[in-house]
């Protein structure tokens, strides 16, 4: 289905993922895109809207959430966070306002990044999150709900990060032994993931699905 004459929200757009997407909806035939920020962003560009919010009071903008596809990119760390409580409000919470408005405003498609070994029940407090959040989207009763669960992201963040340096210098190793079954656990460049969300995006398919990181690789070639 063509894009065209639709409008697309983008949050979290200024994370490694979301900043690759955001290029990606503003170079496509989206009428118009809308970043949901915490302060400005410098992209200028004549599709774009940015809407400066408090994120902790969400419901009153609930009006910018009345657009065809939304696109949630949010996320943290614990260390940047401050606190576990402070990374689940970011991780679980705002994505689950997020999903509720945009159920209450009649967007068509919600696409959410999750992270590998999302699961509710797992001892792994990172995954535990995403799995309920996970959960709880669908719970929402959403018309579209595409969970994308990437392994390690790759890509040029502001920020250095010890474990996504090392993946960079070992990957050449260890990717060839990553075959079959084992595909997902290989590294995915953010710009991957955000093509896979663009590309999912114009199947315009309703239901729930869920994209381990070989999959969301597969998606981001088909063109």
């Amino acid at each position: 289905m063509n894009t065209e004459k639709r409008k697309a929200l983008i949050v979290g757009a200024t994370g490694l993922v979301g900043n690759e997407l955001l290029h990606i909806l503003l170079q496509s035939n989206y009428e118009n895109v809308k970043a949901l920020v915490r302060k400005p962003i410098s992209i200028k560009h004549p599709k774009l809207t940015q809407r400066l919010v408090d994120f902790d009071t969400l419901e009153k903008y609930e009006e910018e959430f009345a657009v065809h596809d939304v696109f949630c990119c949010l996320g943290t760390t614990i260390k940047k966070a401050g606190s576990q409580e402070a990374f689940k409000k970011v991780d679980f919470e705002y994505p689950l306002k997020v999903a509720k408005l945009a159920k209450k405003k009649g967007a068509k498609q919600f696409l959410v990044v999750s992270a590998m070994g999302a699961n509710s029940q797992s001892r792994i407090f990172y995954n535990r999150v995403k799995g309920v959040m996970e959960e709880a989207l669908k719970q929402v009763q959403l018309p579209s709900l595409h969970i994308f669960r990437p392994s390690l992201l790759l890509g040029k963040r502001n920020e250095f990060r010890f474990g996504e340096r090392v993946a960079e210098m070992v990957s050449p190793i260890f990717l060839p032994l990553l075959i079959g079954k084992l595909r997902k656990y290989k590294p995915i460049q953010a710009k991957d993931v955000a093509q896979a969300m663009y590309q999912i995006a114009k199947q315009n398919r309703k239901g729930e699905f869920v994209y381990e990181s070989n999959q969301i690789l597969n998606n981001s070639k088909k063109i």
